[in-house]
Formats: C-alpha cells, sequence, structure tokens
C-alpha cells in the first residue's frame, strides 16, 4: 500500500468546457452543454478514470455580456443541476456528484431537501458547491432591483449554511426502525424540530427527508476573497481555488490551512483543488498547437466580454491598444477582478492582449504530454500547492479522452493517484469524515460502504 500523497481530481462540467472556442474545435460535439447523450458518455469516462467527482458550475442567469459576444457563447444554456446530476447518478455508481447552488437566491429549506434527495438517490455522492452568486444580473430574476451588497452575501451565507446542515440532522441516523410488527415507522424520540430564527432566516423544521446517507453532503467552496476564505476555512471540506501559478497556489495553500490551524480543525479535511486547464498531445510542440488553434477560435466581441465580465465594467470602450486603465470597484466577484488586473500589469498586456486571454481561458493551464503535465502535477502535490486539481477540458470528448486515456495512468504509475475507488461516497474518495449528528450524538455509524 503507498504512501505517498494522493491526488484529487474533480472535473468541471458545466459548461463542459470554459474555453469560448471549445465548441467549434474541429471534431468537437457543439452541443455538448446540452445533450444529456453526450454527457452521459462522458460521466462515464470520467468515472473509467476514476476521478473524485464531475462538477457542475450553475448559473441562475445567462450570462452578462453583450448579445454580440453571446450569441458565440456555449454557455447560454445548460440543465438545471439536481435534475441532470439526478439522472447521472443513475447511470453511474462511484463518481461524485457537485452541484453549485445558491445561498442569495435559494431558501434553505428547498436547498436542504434536493441535496439529501441527491445524495440518497446516488446512494452518498453528493456535493454542495456554497456560491453567493457574483452575476448582478442574477438579481433581476428574483424580484430584486439591485444585488446584495458583496460582503454582506457571505454574512447571510453563513447562516444558510448553519440552517441547511442544521436541517440535514433532523433525524438521528437510527430514526426509522420501520417494524412491521409493532407498526412503528419512525422514533419521535430521534426527531429534532430546528426551530431557526436569525438575522437572515426562520426556519422551522424538521426536514422531511432522512439524514443523507454521507451525513452531510461534501461542502464545497470557490470563493477567494477574504469572507470568501474565512467561510471556507470555517465550513468548507472542498476549495474549487483559482490559482494562476505554483507560487500564488502555495500562498493561498499555506492561508488557508493556516485559518484551519487555528480553527482547531486538521488540515487533511479541507482538500484545495485549483481550477487547472489541461491540452494533452503526444510532444509538447503538439499540445501548443492545439491550444493555439483552439485559441485562434475566440472572437474578439467575446473576448471583451470576458474582460467585461471579469472586471464587473464595461472594458468596450477602453483603447483596445493601450494598456488597461484604473477600474473602479464594483459589487461584482472581487478575486476575479484582482487577478484580473494583477495579469495584465504582471505581464504588461494591452486590452486587446489581455481580452484574448480571457475570451479563451486565461488560468492556469497545464499544457504538454502526459509525462510533463504529471511532473507539474506532482510538483503542485509535493510542495503544497493543492491538493489536487479541478479540470477543465479544452473541448469534448477528445479533451477529455486524452487526459483519461494518458494523463491518468502516467499519475497511476507514479502513485499519486488511485487505481481503484477506495469506496463508495464521495467523502471516502476525499478521505473526509462523516458528520456527527449535532442533535444525536450517540447515534454513531460507520461511514457508508
Amino acid at each position: 500500500m503507498t504512501t505517498r500523497k494522493q491526488l484529487h481530481l474533480g472535473a468541471f462540467m458545466r459548461p463542459v468546457s470554459l474555453h469560448t472556442g471549445a465548441w467549434r474545435y474541429p471534431g468537437a460535439w457543439p452541443d455538448a452543454n446540452f445533450n444529456l447523450g453526450h454527457i452521459v458518455r462522458l460521466a462515464q469516462k470520467l468515472e473509467e478514470g476514476r476521478f473524485d467527482a464531475f462538477f457542475m458550475a450553475d448559473h441562475l442567469a445567462v450570462l452578462n455580456m453583450p448579445v454580440e459576444a453571446l450569441k458565440r457563447s456555449h454557455t447560454v444554456t445548460s440543465f438545471e443541476p439536481f435534475t441532470l446530476l439526478s439522472a447521472l447518478a443513475m447511470v453511474t455508481t462511484r463518481i461524485g456528484l457537485v452541484a453549485t447552488a445558491s445561498t442569495t437566491f435559494e431558501e434553505p429549506y428547498h436547498l436542504a431537501r434536493r441535496f439529501a434527495s441527491l445524495d440518497h438517490i446516488s446512494n452518498g455522492r453528493a456535493g454542495w458547491n456554497i456560491v453567493t452568486t457574483s452575476n448582478p444580473d442574477a438579481a433581476l430574476n428574483f424580484g430584486l432591483d439591485d444585488h446584495m451588497e458583496h460582503d454582506e452575501r457571505y454574512v447571510r451565507a453563513r447562516e444558510f449554511y448553519d440552517v441547511v446542515t442544521g436541517l440535514w440532522d433532523s433525524f438521528a441516523d437510527d430514526a426509522f426502525p420501520r417494524d412491521a410488527s409493532s407498526g412503528l415507522y419512525f422514533d419521535p424520540s430521534r426527531l429534532h424540530v430546528l426551530d431557526h430564527k436569525g438575522p437572515y432566516f426562520s426556519v422551522r423544521g424538521p426536514l422531511n427527508i432522512a439524514r443523507p446517507v454521507q451525513g452531510w453532503p461534501v461542502i464545497v467552496q470557490a470563493g477567494a476573497s477574504e469572507p470568501g476564505r474565512q467561510l471556507a476555512a470555517e465550513t468548507a471540506e472542498a476549495i474549487f481555488a483559482a490559482a494562476p501559478d505554483l507560487a500564488t497556489g502555495r500562498a493561498f495553500y499555506a492561508n488557508v490551512k493556516g485559518r484551519l490551524d487555528r480553527l482547531g480543525r486538521p488540515r487533511e479535511h479541507l482538500k484545495i483543488l485549483p481550477g487547472a486547464f489541461v491540452v494533452v498531445g503526444d510532444s509538447v510542440e503538439e499540445a501548443r498547437a492545439k491550444r493555439a488553434r483552439l485559441d485562434s477560435l475566440v472572437h474578439y466581441d467575446s473576448a471583451i466580454a470576458s474582460l467585461s465580465i471579469a472586471l464587473g465594467h464595461d472594458a468596450s470602450r477602453f483603447d483596445p491598444d493601450g494598456p488597461l486603465p484604473e477600474v473602479p470597484e464594483t459589487n461584482a466577484s472581487r478575486s476575479a477582478r484582482e487577478r484580473v488586473i494583477e495579469m495584465a500589469r504582471r505581464e504588461n498586456l494591452t486590452v486587446r492582449q489581455l481580452a484574448q486571454r480571457l475570451g479563451g481561458y486565461s488560468g492556469l493551464a497545464f499544457v504538454g504530454t502526459a509525462q510533463t503535465i504529471a511532473d507539474e502535477m506532482e510538483e503542485w502535490l509535493e510542495t503544497e500547492g493543492s491538493d489536487g486539481f479541478n479540470i477543465t477540458f479544452p473541448f469534448l470528448p477528445a479533451g477529455l479522452d486524452d487526459f483519461v486515456d494518458k494523463v491518468v495512468p502516467e499519475l497511476q504509475r507514479r502513485g499519486i493517484f488511485r487505481r481503484e475507488y477506495e469506496g463508495t461516497t464521495l467523502r471516502e474518495h476525499l478521505g473526509l469524515p462523516r458528520p456527527e449528528n449535532r442533535f444525536f450524538p450517540a447515534a454513531r455509524e460507520a461511514v457508508h460502504g
């Protein structure tokens, strides 16, 4: 049995590729983002590659970009995540199923019920990606004229988390004897009424569904701002981070894991998984040529719109061939805005160059052979840059197939990635404990297996 640190891999699958040109790449499935047959095939291939999780990053509005750019985007349409992941639970047996759900535009009771259902349907494979929603257009779909202020969204999110996890603990694990001889279906003494009253929510409970198989679905977060990091340290079990290079990744890793130390949480109870765009070739030159061809398929309309979204500010009026001007703060995602500004300054990019980068994919990228990609991933793992990666593929299906067929075997050969799943639940894949029921601490059960 290996004693080496083990890499964890999620697959970023909504959209099926973050790259704007992905649907136009030769041989790609243009409708992969909204074709159930294609998505089933991709999920099964990821499970064949022993991925920890399939991650669906949901949106509650059509992306806020000009229609001239939107008409070129494959992200305009997508399945509702719980419907899709419940369907995928029927055609897979091990891979985790993670959905984004917003604490700003959801109600805790609805969300707790849906995730508990998904966890039971999938036999313990559900994960909740907590987001506060940075797209201001989403507010307009929920009867609001203005988006909630950034820091307030995180205060609400913390209370939302407390309510949802409290609802998941409504029933003790042994609350359902289902004793046909006596006629006792459930034991009322093993039921807790939450009766939560707080600044944002009043929720009586209990949840009308048994405690999830995993106790709680795995809690995932993606925020990198100061409030986001603190919320993650207090509540998250995995972070889908954004780190453009190893030095930034190591700094983020040390910062968040240090917060766990101060909170008394074991470091291994939170996995940090930066997003990574991976292009595989039989040679480094071939991989670079694939990426260059892919980038060439991004229209400038999309490029400048992507920059505007990242900045939370209309960039179409900027001088395309001048440097990025001073950009005022907005209520959009601060971490995304700061990353873009820092990239422009670090690489001395013009507005046009910056837009083209963002219009394709501007984050961490591993472009090379199975061996060079494995080298980089191993370095991140061994030097505490990450616990693994949330992989985004350049185009589908070939980009995903290349990773599973070429990179995964190389990682397995090095002894840093599983050859078989260790268990049946997402918690077992990630090496996470099953949370004890806060209201019934004596009712302890082994991790579902």
